[in-house]
């Protein structure tokens, strides 16, 4: 299946395989992933019971367990089982950036979309895409089988970096919506105050979501290769400013660690986790950590 495909090519998918993600923690609700599931091939079977909540169809509740236990159990059906998982993923322009040789943080960005949906699907969960700049963006239509994954990866390839973005205000805009609860995916490199994100997921986890933040950076950020006096220009709005890297390098390594701590403080704050992928990374070894933390 994965012929063809620039960031899911056959050699990854092969790795890939055998490879299950499983949460920490209960979503409220339902939809608890392969973890819960069991592949009957049906999403009308029968899975199993929960407790009925106001505002449920009575017509659900199973009587003879009533007449049983004296409880209000609603079956629920094989569908309500998979895990909803969102692929929210950064395109603004600060994502354009690829230093020679490596591969860009968007490309760095769709190849972990791409593995972590293929390891969904084939689990017999669902994925949705969703790009990202100053706001959601349409993405293609939601993957719950191997063959809506072809659509999906079609749909990365033709993502570019363009324009302004805010990881927060997008964030928050995508909690509001009403989706299903499920995992939410944040591949971005995250350039926001970290309070800022720290808010964004306080968002996502009220609306029932649980937050994995996958931040990409090259390592010309995380380290800057330059020296001397030099003019660097900010990509998504123009801005520029002449800097002495040599005088400034410990302060801002400094800051850069801060930084990272500060956002994997504000995940870790709503059971969520953090997850920095250097571009150039091997794919592969970077899902597996990430799924390992969930």
């Amino acid at each position: 299946m994965a012929d063809g495909f620039r960031f899911l090519p056959a050699h990854l998918a092969e790795r890939l395989d055998g490879l299950a993600l499983a949460l920490r923690r209960p979503l409220p609700g339902g939809q608890q992933g392969l973890h819960r599931s069991r592949h009957h091939g049906s999403s009308v079977e029968f899975a199993d019971y929960r407790a009925y909540a106001p505002g449920d169809p009575i017509n659900r509740i199973d009587w003879a367990v009533y007449a049983r236990s004296d409880r209000y159990l609603l079956r629920r059906t094989e569908d309500e089982t998979r895990l909803r998982a969102h692929l929210l993923l950064d395109v603004s322009e600060s994502m354009a950036y690829a230093r020679s040789g490596a591969p860009g943080k968007l490309a760095t960005a769709c190849s972990l979309a791409a593995a972590i949906a293929y390891v969904l699907v084939r689990q017999g969960d669902a994925v949705e895409l969703h790009p990202f700049a100053a706001a959601p963006q349409p993405g293609p239509p939601a993957a719950g089988a191997p063959t809506g994954l072809p659509p999906l990866l079609l749909a990365l390839e033709k993502l570019t970096a363009t324009g302004s973005g805010d990881v927060a205000v997008a964030l928050h805009a995508f909690a509001e919506q009403p989706r299903p609860r499920g995992l939410v995916v944040v591949l971005s490199d995250l350039l926001r105050p970290a309070t800022e994100v720290a808010s964004a997921c306080a968002h996502l986890d009220q609306a029932g979501h649980q937050v994995a933040l996958v931040q990409i950076l090259d390592r010309d950020e995380l380290n800057p290769p330059f020296s001397g006096v030099i003019e660097v220009a900010e990509m998504e709005t123009g801005r520029r400013a002449v800097v002495e890297v040599d005088g400034m390098r410990e302060q801002y390594a400094a800051a850069v660690r801060a930084h990272l701590d500060d956002l994997a403080r504000g995940a870790a704050a709503v059971n969520g986790s953090h997850h920095l992928v250097e571009c150039g990374a091997e794919i592969e070894k970077a899902v597996r950590q990430i799924v390992e933390r969930l």
